[in-house]
């Protein structure tokens, strides 16, 4: 277990539902200015983003402004004043971020997928009392997450927050990056006490995405958004379809609803007890009715083997899979979920199968 300063105990002041936001890229002092500007006539964010430093996957297309535009975070300063808040990927931005005047760092992506950037990093804080956000590395993996978020803690970092920005897929959906929401999910019931930002800018990679991966975060009690934030989006340098203006900013945060923990509301707690305890008996239902099933795969097995038939059975299969794929969605259940569940009754079931048979195989011997 991490030791977690709470946000409200930043000395920044700041608190849970946190809105961050500012630009992708940090591109000339006139664009910081507007952008200041129209959050002020707008929506003033608690904390103010900017991309000093832009890890490209090709070398050519804009890799940031550079140490230059740290200066220009005086402007923000100035007409809102609130925190300032930009990514280091090694030790000489930590360096030049923390002389500039920083109040806050974030790891990316890129960055948190290597171990060895990542101790570079905690080693070029210790013994510097600053909060430090981490994204989930660009690939499902827990491990890398919270293993991060752990060399920052032994590090002597404790203010520390995560960011959930989504995962690289090979499977194209609506979403630049998927959210898998589950990894943000165990990272909570492992670190309770971690604040964990959702940043639908790169989850959805579109401007009419950000307010539903927005409410979807906050449906499931995540602490706050980071939202890339332009005075004129269509024209930024990087990222130009993910980035809203600072009005449409205002817009989305004021539609959201935020959702309350059951602790807040104790006097809600009998019904939905009542409700959990029916979820509770179906769960024993259906684990009744899958080991039925597996106790039926079994005998398919001994059957097969009897008759030296192959485990795998492709045409049956896709029959299976179609028909209860279709029945699901008759059912209210997407299509996605369908396939998953169907995957790992198929893979468990093909392991009892060949158990069987290895089993019997070895009785015979």
């Amino acid at each position: 277990m991490i030791e977690v300063t709470n946000i409200e105990d930043w000395g920044l002041g700041l608190k849970k539902n946190l809105v961050i936001a500012g630009p992708c890229s940090a591109e000339t002092p006139e664009q910081i200015t507007q952008i200041a500007n129209e959050m002020n006539d707008s929506f003033v964010p608690n904390i103010f983003r900017a991309g000093i430093w832009k890890p490209r996957t090709r070398p050519g297309n804009f890799e940031g402004i550079g140490k230059e535009g740290l200066s220009w975070m005086e402007i923000v300063r100035e007409k809102l004043n609130i925190p300032i808040t930009v990514e280091v990927a090694n030790a000489k931005h930590v360096e030049e971020a923390l002389a500039a005047g920083i109040e806050i760092l974030w790891i990316g992506a890129r960055t948190t997928v290597n171990p060895f950037s990542v101790q570079e990093i905690c080693d070029s804080l210790k013994g510097v009392d600053i909060p430090v956000m981490v994204k989930n590395p660009i690939n499902p993996d827990l491990a890398l997450w919270k293993g991060a978020l752990e060399r920052l803690n032994k590090a002597g970092i404790t203010k520390l927050a995560a960011i959930h920005r989504g995962f690289s897929s090979s499977i194209k959906t609506k979403y630049r990056n998927t959210p898998e929401w589950g990894y943000a999910v165990r990272l909570k019931e492992e670190l309770p006490d971690l604040p964990i930002i959702c940043d639908p800018s790169h989850i959805g990679g579109k401007r009419d995405l950000i307010h539903e991966v927005s409410q979807q975060a906050y449906n499931l009690g995540l602490d706050g958004l980071m939202v890339e934030t332009h005075h004129d989006p269509d024209n930024a340098w990087s990222d130009a379809k993910q980035q809203v203006t600072p009005a449409r900013l205002k817009e989305i945060i004021n539609s959201l609803v935020l959702r309350e923990s059951i602790t807040k509301r104790p006097e809600l707690m009998n019904e939905l007890e009542r409700l959990r305890e029916s979820v509770d008996t179906i769960d024993a239902q259906i684990l009744d009715l899958l080991a039925q099933r597996f106790e039926q795969i079994e005998a398919i097995g001994d059957y097969k083997r009897q008759n030296n038939l192959t485990v795998f059975q492709q045409d049956r299969w896709e029959t299976v899979t179609n028909n209860r794929v279709e029945m699901g969605k008759g059912k209210n259940m997407s299509e996605s979920f369908m396939r998953a569940f169907l995957d790992a009754i198929h893979t468990e079931s093909l392991k009892k199968q060949e158990s069987r048979i290895k089993l019997a195989d070895k009785v015979s011997v």
